[in-house]
């Protein structure tokens, strides 16, 4: 890491390193979320990420290269097309400064080493899935694959998660998560006459790759978390929109997110727990 590994939880460093590192880390990752915004609305329509310019999916009109700085261009636009005067969604400049904001939150908690460079391309997957799957309910395979390719690099240059554990991990939430969906899916047929699963194949798969990356303690971590945000979240779903279906995918990324930053530690926080101690 150039010298630099493991120096934001040093004594020895001084504040003005690390404030200048996470504010370099912010703005790349900013960026970053800048080219996120674009997969996220144009691989779900089978678009070029990289032949077409970005536009005003209202005019057409081709964005000025000043417009296209992260954040900071839609604040100056007021949140408007600068050719047609047209809103633009909110949810680019927020997907920018989470993307962002999970970068520095990676590093403040693993500090400078292979494992945090590793996570912040694991959010930055995290969060097209989730605003996908939002906005479709599918998960891309692509995205999925990815995900599961990082457990390579995890394996060569961590050393935290054995590669049984990996083994394992991949399997104890996808395969309950499987029969779930198989054995739902005929009775929700039959019940309401639709063809979907309770719990669907691509979020099965998500925790199949997520779990590889991860190991068995933190993808058990990542699936309570995604499964406690999920009741909450499909109760106001239910409440505004009276739909009871929802994505899944959103939730599980938030747990899985969580897991690869504190999932182990909460683990063991919880094994110490039930462990009785003798007098």
């Amino acid at each position: 890491m150039f010298g630099f590994e493991n120096m934001l939880h040093s004594e020895f460093t001084d504040m003005p390193f690390k404030i200048m590192f996470l504010s370099i880390v912010f703005l790349f990752g900013i960026c970053i979320g800048s080219f996120l915004n674009v997969v996220i609305l144009r691989l779900p329509r089978h678009e070029s990420l990289i032949k077409r310019s970005s536009h005003c999916m209202t005019c057409g009109a081709k964005i000025r290269p000043i417009d296209l700085i992260p954040v900071l261009s839609w604040i100056l636009l007021r949140g408007k097309c600068h050719s047609c005067g047209e809103k633009i969604s909110v949810r680019y400049p927020i997907v920018e400064s989470l993307n962002g904001l999970l970068y520095v939150l990676t590093f403040i908690v693993l500090d400078i080493n292979a494992k945090a460079i590793i996570t912040c391309v694991l959010m930055s997957l995290l969060v097209v899935i989730a605003f996908m799957d939002w906005d479709t309910q599918e998960i891309d395979m692509i995205i999925v694959g990815m995900i599961l390719l990082l457990a390579i690099p995890a394996a060569l240059f961590t050393d935290d998660v054995e590669l049984k554990h990996r083994i394992i991990g991949a399997l104890v939430i996808s395969v309950p998560f499987f029969i779930i969906g198989e054995v739902s899916r005929p009775i929700i047929r039959k019940k309401f006459e639709e063809d979907f699963r309770a719990i669907e194949l691509g979020d099965t798969l998500l925790m199949f790759a997520a779990g590889a990356l991860l190991g068995t303690r933190a993808i058990i971590v990542s699936a309570l978390i995604g499964i406690i945000t999920a009741a909450v979240g499909g109760v106001i779903i239910k409440m505004v929109t009276k739909d009871s279906k929802f994505a899944f995918g959103p939730y599980l990324s938030i747990g899985i997110a969580f897991a690869m930053l504190w999932g182990n530690r909460v683990a063991d926080w919880y094994v110490n727990l039930l462990t009785v101690k003798p007098e």
